[in-house]
């Protein structure tokens, strides 16, 4: 009965993920998420930004911990290899890119990340750790003679993503600590797009999704578009309107030469 009961909120918990997508990137589109340059009131109390990203995205390390050995494919390599890229992706967002906003002279003076939108974000994480844990674990189906192959292009691709995704957060964290404000960045991909750090975390659950061929993976790359994108199109319009003909208008806004 109890397997049940988890099969009916595994799928539930997928279909949630899949049919929250698009009124995500609808809203997102006319109102950002109010931290970091679209900081306002009226959103309650406020956390520091490097406490408030390690406790928010925390679950997709300690609630997969624990939910990853309770699935009959626990023990299985292929399993343990698929959730290592994504356990590896939240040790830096957990751990490492909180310490670097912690080192960072300008976190000091930063707009307090609201509690509200670190606790939608939190709940968000469970959800997201409880399905791949459980898809890569207990669901998917390892049967297949293409995964070996599957799983390295898939790796490459991810690590290509999250190579971009880390390069670009330690280029803005250093502009931020020379103490200039806001400036436009330059160089390597920033010349072709406001938001590179953005485009690497696209590529990342692209290759993930790719490697692991799991309904739950691809809903959590569709999401992190339907999340990413409308914000790197507001980044970009911020730019423009903050520096005007300095920003370069060519640059898109988070994927290169498309969007």
């Amino acid at each position: 009965m109890m397997m049940e009961d988890d099969a009916s909120l595994f799928h539930y918990a997928l279909l949630t993920f899949f049919l929250v997508a698009p009124p995500t990137f609808i809203s997102l589109a006319f109102l950002q998420a109010p931290y970091g340059k679209y900081h306002r009131p009226g959103w309650g109390p406020g956390l520091p930004p490097p406490l408030a990203w390690f406790l928010m995205e925390s679950p997709t390390l300690w609630l997969t911990v624990l939910l990853f050995p309770l699935g009959r494919h626990a023990s299985n390599p292929k399993a343990q290899a698929l959730i290592a890229p994504f356990l590896l992706h939240y040790l830096n967002r957990v751990i490492v890119y909180p310490i670097r906003l912690l080192l960072t002279p300008s976190s000091k003076n930063a707009s307090p990340f609201p509690l509200t939108v670190a606790l939608m974000a939190f709940a968000f994480n469970c959800l997201n750790a409880y399905l791949q844990a459980r898809s890569l674990s207990h669901y998917a189906d390892y049967s297949t003679g293409l995964f070996w192959p599957r799983f390295f292009l898939g790796l490459c691709i991810f690590f290509l993503g999250m190579g971009i995704n880390v390069w670009a957060d330690k280029t803005l964290l250093r502009l931020k600590s020379q103490g200039k404000g806001y400036v436009i960045p330059r160089g390597g991909l920033f010349d072709l797009v406001a938001n590179p750090n953005y485009f690497g975390e696209i590529v990342e659950w692209f290759g993930y999704a790719l490697m692991t061929c799991t309904w739950a993976a691809l809903a959590f790359c569709i999401y992190t578009f339907a999340n990413l994108g409308p914000r790197a199109r507001a980044n970009r319009r911020w730019y423009l309107e903050k520096f005007g003909e300095d920003y370069p208008k060519e640059r898109k806004a988070v994927i290169p030469y498309l969007y």
